[in-house]
């Protein structure tokens, strides 16, 4: 302390002094508030993150141990709906009756899915109710055991991030509530999908199109890679990595024949145009599906019956049940035969009716997302149109998995990550220009009605 601070000290000193007593009282605590603002700025400048990364730690444990649970119960449903199709499909419109009279009684408010955990990570709400968790778990199991076409990450997603906003509640960094949502969405990914990643790159660029929570990047890397290895502890039958069947080396001899040739590149980019528009035009005709079914059946009891039996005759008329579920038949179909022939058992067709049966099974209520159908709507459109554009069928069926769903959810660099992971990375060169394409001609549109888009 120098002698001019000494002299401002000395006469602060008598000017205390000199005070009243509750002038001395208004003082000191003051000094306390300055105090406290102090150190709230410090813990959340330099502990906020470190503090939240080891919560995402505990949260990616649990979320695994949830996905997996979830996981698991949706494989004994779909290989008992798939054993015995008749026994199920037909009073589909029954499962419907019964989820939605279970979300009236149980659930109410809870209904709205993702587009609740985007209200609440923009700030429009303030809660996501933890009934969420169980009640999508067992509306997604009576959708598949009954034979509604729909998917799974959805769902996965929604439980790490309804877990992960009310765990952040506990803490009171300005940025808690989204950094552990969306650590709780990549966890949920990972878990049911074991692609760590792509859960990272998706929970990062989900909610506002042309940005990424980077704040929220180490706690969701945390998350996503601990709810991956916990749930993989519980069995094999969760992982849907495909490399065996699709695996490095047939994926370098694919790209290795063509490589940088300027005229395939060309090609590539034409093939993920045309999955931009299938992936935007899916965005597109389901939100217009959910408005005009809504208006026309305003009681959700009665729109989930009528559309369950809609659903019930045209399953069965198709093939009895060969569109139902996830579309992973479909899938399975494509990849399982020789790289030289891709359209094992494939129908011109199946993109189509794979696309519009989703489409109706989620427009009418009945729940489980569309991710799942999307890769199987992107894979056997892949095959329909490889010829056309020049590329080999396994290839353009495996890009076409991933750049259909990016295209779906207005995402960029998850789709990429899913390809890689999924088929191998070697393929990361063919997936970056295909999904490229795609997301810059899919018009904007995306699954997830509350996301914000950004300005083209």
């Amino acid at each position: 302390m120098n002698f001019r601070d000494f002299g401002k000290y000395n006469q602060f000193k008598e000017q205390f002094a000199g005070m009243s007593p509750e002038m001395k009282e208004q003082m000191m605590k003051m000094a306390k508030e300055q105090m406290k603002a102090k150190t709230r700025e410090f813990v959340q400048k330099w502990l906020s993150t470190p503090i939240l990364t080891a919560v995402a730690l505990v949260l990616g444990a649990i979320v695994g141990v949830l996905t997996a649970f979830f996981g698991s119960g949706l494989l004994y449903f779909s290989n008992l709906r798939d054993a015995h199709p008749l026994y199920w499909i037909p009073v589909l419109a029954f499962a419907g009756v019964l989820i939605a009279f279970a979300y009236k009684k149980f659930g109410k408010g809870t209904e709205r899915g993702m587009d609740m955990v985007f209200a609440v990570a923009h700030g429009k709400e303030s809660n996501i109710p933890l009934r969420m968790i169980p009640m999508v778990i067992a509306g997604t199991w009576l959708t598949h055991l009954f034979g509604g076409s729909a998917g799974r990450e959805g769902v996965a997603m929604q439980i790490g991030a309804t877990l992960g906003h009310n765990i952040s509640t506990r803490f009171h960094f300005e940025n808690a509530s989204r950094v552990l949502l969306v650590a709780g969405m990549a966890a949920g990914f990972a878990g049911l999908f074991q692609t760590p990643l792509a859960a990272i790159a998706l929970a990062l660029e989900v909610l506002l199109a042309g940005h990424l929570e980077l704040a929220a990047l180490l706690p969701a890397t945390v998350a996503a890679f601990t709810a991956c290895k916990v749930s993989q502890m519980f069995g094999e039958g969760i992982a849907v990595a495909m490399n065996d069947i699709f695996p490095d080396s047939t994926a370098r001899i694919l790209w290795n024949d063509y490589g940088l040739d300027i005229n395939f590149i060309l090609r590539l980019a034409i093939l993920g145009a045309l999955f931009g528009i299938v992936g935007g035009g899916f965005a597109k005709v389901l939100s217009l599906a959910k408005s005009f079914i809504g208006k026309k059946f305003p009681n959700p009891v009665k729109r989930i019956a009528i559309g369950g039996i809609a659903i019930s005759v045209l399953l069965l008329v198709f093939w009895q049940g060969r569109y139902a579920g996830l579309g992973t038949n479909l899938i399975d179909m494509i990849f399982s035969g020789s790289a030289a022939n891709a359209t094992n058992g494939i129908y011109a067709f199946d993109w189509f009716l794979k696309f519009a049966l989703t489409i109706v099974t989620i427009a009418v209520g009945f729940k489980g997302g569309e991710v799942t159908p999307l890769f199987a709507i992107g894979a056997t459109f892949g095959t329909f149109v490889a010829t056309m554009v020049g590329v080999p069928l396994p290839l353009a069926a495996a890009l076409g998995y991933a750049a259909v769903f990016g295209a779906a959810t207005n995402t960029l660099f998850a789709p990429m990550l899913i390809g890689a992971e999924v088929f191998g990375f070697d393929l990361l060169p063919a997936f970056f220009i295909v999904c490229v394409a795609a997301y810059t001609s899919n018009g904007g549109q995306s699954i997830y009605q509350q996301k914000k888009l950004r300005i083209r």
